[in-house]
C-alpha cells in the first residue's frame, strides 16, 4: 500500500495497492521534490474514466513502470473531482504545450511548482515517456512557469 491508501477519493483509492510510491497531492509532496530535487510526474484523472482504469491497469500496476518512475520521480495523483483547481492548472498546462487535452492527464512539475509538460498519457508509452523526459529536457520559461518537454525542440507556444 502506498500514501493513497489513507485517502477518501474513490479515485485514489483505486491506486492504494500500485508499487507506484504516490502522493495524494499536497505539501508532503512538494517538499519531497525540493528536498531531493526531483521532477513531479502528477496523474490526473477520475473513478469513471475508463482510459484511466486503463492506464491503472496496463502501466500504473506494473512493476518495471513503478521501479522507473519512483527512481526518477515524486509521483502524485490527482482527483480531477476533488481538486478541480489542479485539474485546471494541468489541463491548461497540456493544452498549451500540445493542443489537445483529456484525461488521464500526466503533468511533470519542477519542485518549484510550474507545471511542466506531457499531455493525454499514451498508456503503451508511459515507461518511455517518463525516461524521455526525465533524461531529455527541453525548458522554457513563461509567466514564471518552467515547462519541461519532451523534445528536445523548444514548442512555439511558449
Amino acid at each position: 500500500m502506498n500514501r493513497l491508501a489513507r485517502s477518501s477519493s474513490p479515485y485514489l483509492l483505486q491506486h492504494a495497492s500500485n508499487p507506484v510510491d504516490w502522493y495524494p497531492w499536497g505539501d508532503e509532496a512538494f517538499a519531497r521534490a525540493r528536498a531531493e530535487d526531483r521532477p513531479l510526474l502528477v496523474s490526473v484523472g477520475y473513478s469513471s474514466c475508463h482510459w484511466c482504469h486503463v492506464m491503472e491497469h496496463e502501466s500504473f500496476s506494473k512493476q518495471t513502470t513503478a521501479t522507473l518512475m519512483n527512481e526518477l520521480f515524486v509521483n502524485v495523483k490527482v482527483d480531477r473531482e476533488e481538486r478541480p483547481d489542479v485539474d485546471a492548472l494541468t489541463m491548461e498546462a497540456c493544452v498549451s504545450l500540445t493542443g489537445q487535452g483529456g484525461w488521464p492527464t500526466t503533468v511533470f512539475l519542477t519542485p518549484g511548482d510550474g507545471p511542466s509538460s506531457r499531455g493525454p498519457t499514451s498508456r503503451r508509452s508511459h515507461g518511455t515517456a517518463c525516461r524521455a523526459s526525465a533524461s531529455s529536457c527541453g525548458r522554457s520559461h513563461r509567466h514564471g512557469v518552467t515547462a519541461v518537454t519532451t523534445s528536445r525542440r523548444r514548442r512555439s507556444g511558449w
